[in-house]
C-alpha cells in the first residue's frame, strides 16, 4: 500500500514538474502577446478617435478592453485589469456613448499601456494604484452625471468593483 502511495505521489510530482515547465517556456511569451492585446486596444481607440464612437469602434474598442482585462491575469500583469475593467464599464454604462469624452477612453487606454510597459518597475503597485483609483473616480463621476435620470444603471455605477485591485500578486 505505502509503495504504491509512493508511485502515485512520484507520477504527480513528475507531472506537476513538467506543467511547470510548459508554462516557464509559454510565459516568455506573455510579455509579446500582452504587447500585442495592447496594440489592439490602441488601434480600437485610434479608430474611435479618427472615426467617432459608432456601434461597429465601440463593439471593437468594448471587445479589446475586455480581452486585455481577461488575459492580463494569465499573462502575469494583474495590476492592469481594473484599468480595463473601469473601460468596459465605462462602455457598458453610458447611456450614450457618443458622449464619452476622448479624453476618458484615452486615459484609459495610456494606462493599460504603461502599466504593461512599466511591470517590472519597483513601485508599480503603487503608480498602477494610484492609475486605476483615479480613472474608477472620473468614470464613475461620468457616469453618475450621465445616469442621473436612470435609478436602475446609478445602482450598478456605484456598485463596488467586484475586481481584485491586483495589488496582492
Amino acid at each position: 500500500m505505502f509503495a504504491a502511495a509512493l508511485a502515485w505521489l512520484s507520477v504527480m510530482v513528475a507531472r506537476t514538474l513538467r506543467a511547470d515547465e510548459a508554462l516557464a517556456q509559454l510565459s516568455s511569451d506573455f510579455a509579446a502577446w500582452m504587447t500585442e492585446e495592447c496594440e489592439r486596444l490602441d488601434s480600437a481607440r485610434d479608430k474611435v478617435r479618427d472615426s467617432g464612437l459608432s456601434k461597429p469602434t465601440q463593439r471593437e474598442l468594448f471587445v479589446a478592453a475586455h480581452d486585455v482585462k481577461g488575459d492580463a491575469g494569465t499573462f502575469g500583469y494583474p495590476l492592469v485589469v481594473p484599468a480595463a475593467d473601469s473601460l468596459c464599464r465605462l462602455l457598458e454604462l453610458a447611456p450614450d456613448a457618443k458622449r464619452i469624452p476622448q479624453t476618458i477612453i484615452d486615459q484609459h487606454v495610456d494606462a493599460v499601456r504603461a502599466i504593461v510597459r512599466e511591470h517590472a518597475r519597483d513601485d508599480i503597485n503603487q503608480i498602477a494604484e494610484a492609475l486605476t483609483s483615479k480613472l474608477r473616480g472620473v468614470t464613475d463621476e461620468f457616469l453618475v452625471r450621465e445616469n442621473r435620470d436612470r435609478p436602475d444603471k446609478l445602482k450598478l455605477v456605484m456598485a463596488p468593483s467586484i475586481q481584485p485591485s491586483g495589488s496582492d500578486s
